[in-house]
This record gives C-alpha cells, structure tokens and sequence, in this order.
C-alpha cells in the first residue's frame, strides 16, 4: 500500500538528520586548518596594535605571566612544538577564539588560577539623593546659667522669659546656645515661629507661635500696631520725670557688626519713655517702643543722653567724649565700626558684636590703630586688663603637657583632649569665664499685650528701688 505524503514525511526529516551527522566532520575536518589560521593572523594584528590603555597596564589588558594567542610558543625541554592544521589540540582552539574575541575583553586560559581584579576608583560629583555629612568644629562664647523658664504655654503660643546673653536662634558662632535650640532640648518643643526678637543681651518677655497660621495672624497684629510692648531699662544719670516722647529716625551703620545711629537718612521711630526710679546715679526707665527698629530703644536712650548703664555699644567711649549725646559723632561711620571694633578687641569681647576674628572685614581687621577720639592710651588700658584676666593664654596648654596627673585624673584629661584641635588657634587659648554681671545688659522685656493675650515676665533684681551698683 502507497503511504501517504504525511507518512513520508518523517521519515525523510530522519534520513536527512543521518546523512547530516556523516558530512559535518567531513566538512569540519576541511575547513578547521584555514579558520585556525585566519585566527591566528588576526590575534597577530591585535597584538602589534596594543591600545594605550594595555600599554600603561590596564585591568583590561593580559595578565603577567600570560602569553598571547597566536604567538609561538617557547620550545624547550619537556614543551611539545605547536601542531600543525589539523593536529591542533582543543585547549589551542579555545586559545585562537578568545584572541579572535578581540583586545578590548580579557584573555585569559581556562586553566589559568582565577583572580579578583578590582577597578581604580573613579572620581564623581554629588548629584540627587546623595547624602554629605560635614563635621565642624566651633567655639560658642559664654551665656548665662540662667534656666529659659515658660511663662505660659497652649495650643498657639508658647510665652518663655528669656534670660540675657542666650540669643533667639542660631546665629553667628551660637549653635547649641540659643532659646529655640534650648526649649527643642529641653522642654522638646519642636518648629516654633518667633514672634518678634529680642537683642542677645536684652532678656524678658518672648513668644512663639506652634503654627505657621497663628505667626502670620499675630504678625498682622503688629503690623496694624495692635500689639503693645512694655521695656524697663537702667540708664545713666537722673532721668527727667515728665514723659518723654523721641521720634529721631534711625538708620543701619553696619549689618553685620550691628551698630544704628540717629540720622535723617533713617526711618522713622516713635518711643515713650518714663522714669520710675532715681537713686542717686542712675535711673529706672519705663520704655514704650510705637515701632520696631533695630536697636530702637538702645538708640533714642543715646539721643536723649541717657544711655543705659551697662550697653557695650552705645555706652562706648568710640562715639566721642559726648557718647552720641544728640546725635553728635564726630566721625565717619567707617571711623565709628574701626573704633568699636578695636575697643572689643582689646577687651577680647568681639562676641557682644556677634562677630568673630573670622568674620572681620580687611578694613576692620587693622582696626587697631585708633582715631585721635578713642585715644591710644585707653586702648592700652583695655589690652592690659585682658591679659591681666587672661593669664596664661598659650603657657598653659604647654603645662598641662608637662604635669604629671594622678590616675584618677587620666581619664578626665583624655576627655578633654578629645575635643582639641591641634590646628584650631582658639582650642590653643585658654579664657577665664566671665563674671555674672558681664552677661547681662539692664534692658528687659516687661510686659506684651495684643487682642486677646497678655502676658508679663517678673522685675529683674537691677530694676529694683533698692538697688546699689556694684
């Protein structure tokens, strides 16, 4: 019976399959002499033309001790001659394809010990979601042990009395010493909005809101001027008992060393004072500011010349023999920042500027030839009694080097090393700790009162009637 076209079909597909198994090492065996030669002859031309990168020894390149394909190998005793066409061996073959592969890829024997190549590191900029961590190294100046105590505290607000010397947020070279820092650490009051700011050196009465709505709604307050601010300062001499009202307008000397005096180029202020107390010296003076300028009671105190007692800036000997009484400097602004610069230079004080050595300007850097008005002997004056108080300023680390410890104290002298840096000059000075009154300034924020809040911060003890200055 005639199979059909179907039942053909598999068994020519298997013929075919036997016939192809008996032509393929025929058709090999003629073939695999000229292919071998062809790969050779192109891992000859690979290896005369080596790129720069193999030359200079490349991670890509061959490895030493390692022969390239192609090339003849070395006859000797115990080494057979390479074979001929089609004599070659399998582990030749595989050597003339990995050639053939071309230089740009490692060659390298199956039989050769594997090894772990490690690339050069290669050099990149910072791009998105990368992560750089900077530690620094600071010195904060010194800041009453007075604690920041809460005044009142609900869902909007939180209302602290703010000790002198502790600035508001972090600025200039205060980091961990500020109210906002403090109350985050200690009270865990976290992302606080300051509603208005007080001077370093000026403490009472401060708030901030917990929102970001309730500080705007607040800021309108004040832009409307229906926040009133009650100030109570100490100032020089007998202040007159009627009320004094001061509209002299102010103007920014320097922003950066902090420095304002009346000028017409100013913008306009409003301050109410009253006096409450005389003792013979120096007066207590209630202080109602109608604006917020920078420095704006400190300043009108000046015009009226009754500076408070204890200012640093507007209590200097820099404004001229009069102090700015009236306004009268007889100097030009950049005389008046050289002069003031200088002065808290020789007192080591730079810090009640909020400024350091590093962040002086070339022109007040050399500072420290005074104008004929400051007088050169009382700078003398001011560096003799800072090295007086100083001491030892660079004798001591060297003793400290010298002394032997008893056991107890190795431990505790480890600890301090730990925090110098050889290559920080401040680390290399060592300052006695300022006395209690130099942290504080006799300018304090009383009482602050708006729609719906008021709140008040206690007498400091220097406004008391029976206080007697030191």
């Amino acid at each position: 019976m005639w199979l059909t076209s179907r039942a053909w079909l598999p068994i020519l597909v298997q013929g075919y399959f036997h016939l192809w198994r008996l032509r393929a090492p025929i058709t090999w065996g003629g073939c695999r002499g000229p292919m071998t030669e062809a790969f050779s002859a192109g891992a000859e031309a690979a290896t005369g033309l080596k790129t720069p990168a193999q030359q200079n020894g490349d991670v890509s390149g061959v490895a030493s001790g390692e022969r390239l394909s192609g090339s003849p190998e070395p006859v000797g005793p115990g080494v057979e001659p390479a074979l001929e066409d089609g004599k070659q061996t399998q582990a030749s073959e595989e050597q003339a394809l990995v050639a053939a592969s071309g230089p740009g890829q490692r060659r390298k024997r199956r039989d050769a010990p594997k090894e772990r190549v490690v690339p050069p590191p290669k050099k990149r900029r910072a791009g998105d979601n990368d992560f750089l961590r900077n530690r620094v190294h600071r010195h904060e100046p010194p800041v009453t042990a007075d604690p920041v105590r809460l005044l009142a505290e609900n869902e909007d607000v939180v209302v602290v009395d703010k000790p002198s010397s502790i600035p508001v947020h972090p600025c200039g070279r205060f980091r961990h010493n500020s109210v906002i820092f403090i109350l985050g650490k200690e009270h865990q009051l976290k992302e606080l909005h300051p509603l208005h700011r007080l001077d370093r050196l000026t403490s009472g009465v401060l708030m901030f809101a917990k929102t970001a709505a309730v500080s705007e709604r607040i800021h309108e307050q004040v832009r409307d001027r229906q926040l009133e601010k009650e100030y109570v300062c100490r100032v020089q001499g007998e202040f007159p008992t009627e009320e004094v009202t001061c509209k002299e307008p102010i103007l920014v000397v320097s922003y950066k060393v902090g420095v304002c005096r009346v000028d017409t180029r100013g913008k306009p202020c409003e301050t109410v004072f009253q006096r409450l107390s005389y003792n013979g010296h120096s007066s207590v003076v209630q202080c109602r500011p109608l604006t917020g300028r920078t420095h704006q009671i400190r300043v009108h105190l000046q015009f009226l010349g009754h500076p408070i007692l204890n200012d640093p800036i507007y209590n200097s000997v820099a404004w001229g023999p009069s102090r700015g009484r009236g306004g009268h400097v007889p100097k030009t602004d950049d005389e008046l920042l050289r002069d003031l610069v200088a002065e808290h230079q020789a007192k080591q004080s730079l810090d009640v500027l909020d400024i350091c050595e590093g962040d002086l300007s070339p022109g007040l850097i050399g500072s420290t030839a005074p104008s004929s008005v400051l007088g050169k002997d009382h700078l003398e004056k001011l560096a003799t009694s800072a090295q007086k108080m100083d001491g030892a300023v660079e004798a001591a680390p060297q003793d400290l080097d010298t002394i032997a410890l008893a056991p107890e104290k190795a431990a505790e002298t480890d600890a301090v090393n730990q925090e110098i840096d050889p290559l920080c000059a401040e680390c290399r000075l060592v300052r006695q700790d300022p006395l209690p009154q130099d942290l504080v300034m006799f300018l304090h924020a009383l009482r602050y009162k708006g729609p719906g809040f008021e709140y008040f911060s206690p007498m400091p003890a220097w406004a008391q009637d029976d206080w007697q200055e030191d």
